[in-house]
């Protein structure tokens, strides 16, 4: 049996971590076997679906790098095919219309919470055979009375659904259009999905679309339930977890290969390996291994993960993210390259490194107040002079020769290092920090660097 898995969001929203959690496990378990990961817009809720949602969601799939397989199906083009399994089930006593209005349903509802009954329809248009003419009706399938439904899954093991617990489904609304339990069962078979992964909060669905593709003689595929993921707090994921789409961690500075990493961590292990390249992902994952807790979010676990996939990357595949988060044209400034691998180590995200190198492309225009307070001194502008005219004679400009002119002038004014290094590295990068002074130097060059030595120098002596 060839594998096939679907991730089937619905574009009424942002794709969250849960969601992108889903779709990775459907696709790891599709590439682990060799198999298709398809993607279906459930795109039926036409009020509340935008183009927008569905762009973000493409846009989220496409940065974690969860390619699938053929074009995107969109579920609101297959209409017609959900409208014809309908009407086989109506034509074949499988299901009926239901003409109760909202007030004889309400009514009913109270009866039932009177006698401390569960609240559920009672079947009442089953055989009903007088209704107003052209009164509008829903179409309800016909659930068996007696019985079990059994829910064999792949993650939870076997789940037993009593059929007298399960009342009788809509699945036509009274505008003629499917519900969703209806279409997706006639999507997953016309697309031949063998394996439904989906969240946990979807189980109460699958016995009625297990009963669904019964009637209509459809083979059922396998269920794999995964557990929900929840805060530290042990309570539902939200926004103050972190729950947020899953672009804004592209824009918070995280790389996808950390995010997919993590989140295959959330519910799925192997051992106490916690570092995963996707190929080792694709070639370990089963849901077997995927447990029956829900899992906990862990902001540091993810942080820490990122922070490693940042040190261990090659600097030239940062490039286009890097130049993306500066806004800004880098090509007046040093080679970006090097720029990266000098802020590489220190960095925990790419918004932090990208912070770190703007200096390069772009000369500060003021300094920071505390830095500047702390670092010069009167005897800070003797020191600087020294430093500008000497570097101006080097016939060659490297990191060694500029860190060897600094540490002459210091030795002879008998001051550490520290009393010309730090002053110029806040003159040409506007704070206390960067790379190293020699090899910021370097990066920036010799025009650049006395230019904006001597300007800072000129800016801060007008105000001192």
């Amino acid at each position: 049996m060839t594998v096939r898995t679907r991730f089937a969001p619905s574009p009424t929203g942002m794709l969250h971590i849960g969601g992108a959690r889903t779709a990775l496990f459907s696709w790891l378990y599709a590439r682990h076997f060799g198999g298709e990961f398809v993607l279906r817009i459930e795109d039926t809720d036409r009020e509340r679906s935008t183009d927008e949602a569905t762009a973000v969601i493409l846009d989220g799939l496409k940065w974690l790098g969860l390619d699938w397989d053929g074009e995107p199906v969109f579920q609101s083009a297959r209409e017609t095919q959900h409208v014809a399994a309908v009407e086989k089930l109506l034509a074949e006593g499988k299901a009926y219309k239901c003409y109760c209005t909202r007030d004889e349903l309400d009514v009913m509802r109270e009866a039932q919470r009177v006698a401390g009954q569960k609240a559920m329809y009672d079947g009442r248009c089953r055989n009903r055979a007088e209704h107003a003419e052209n009164a509008p009706y829903v179409v309800r399938f016909r659930s068996p009375d007696e019985g079990e439904t059994w829910v064999k899954d792949l993650v939870l093991g076997d789940v037993c659904f009593p059929n007298k617990e399960l009342d009788d489904l809509i699945i036509m609304r009274s505008d003629g259009t499917p519900t969703y339990n209806l279409a997706v069962v006639v999507d997953d078979a016309d697309m031949g999905i063998s394996h439904v992964v989906r969240g946990s909060d979807h189980l109460n669905n699958t016995p009625r679309q297990i009963q669904l593709y019964e009637a209509l003689s459809l083979p059922i595929p396998e269920f794999a339930h995964i557990p929900l993921i929840h805060g530290p707090d042990g309570a539902k994921m939200s926004k103050r977890h972190g729950a947020v789409a899953i672009t804004e961690y592209r824009e918070k500075g995280y790389l996808p290969h950390a995010v997919n990493n993590y989140l295959a961590r959330l519910g799925w292990s192997y051992g106490d390996e916690e570092v995963f390249s996707e190929a080792r992902l694709i070639e370990l994952f089963d849901l077997a291994q995927v447990g029956k807790a829900a899992a906990r979010f862990d902001q540091q676990k993810l942080d820490w993960l990122n922070g490693h996939y940042l040190r261990e990357s090659a600097p030239a595949d940062l490039v286009v993210e890097i130049t993306r988060l500066l806004e800004g044209d880098v090509s007046n400034g040093p080679d970006l390259v090097p720029v990266i691998a000098s802020l590489q180590e220190r960095s925990k995200n790419l918004l932090d490194l990208a912070e770190g190198a703007r200096f390069f492309y772009q000369a500060p225009m003021e300094y920071d107040e505390k830095a500047v307070k702390k670092n010069f001194k009167d005897g800070t502008w003797p020191l600087l002079e020294a430093f500008v005219v000497q570097a101006e004679g080097l016939s060659e400009w490297r990191g060694e020769l500029a860190h060897g002119l600094i540490a002459s002038i210091c030795e002879a004014a008998e001051m550490n290092m520290g009393k010309l290094a730090q002053p110029v590295r806040i003159l040409v990068s506007g704070g206390p920090v960067s790379p190293p002074i020699d090899l910021t130097l370097e990066l920036l060059g010799k025009d650049e660097s006395l230019e904006r030595i001597r300007r800072g120098m000129a800016s801060l002596r007008s105000v001192a």
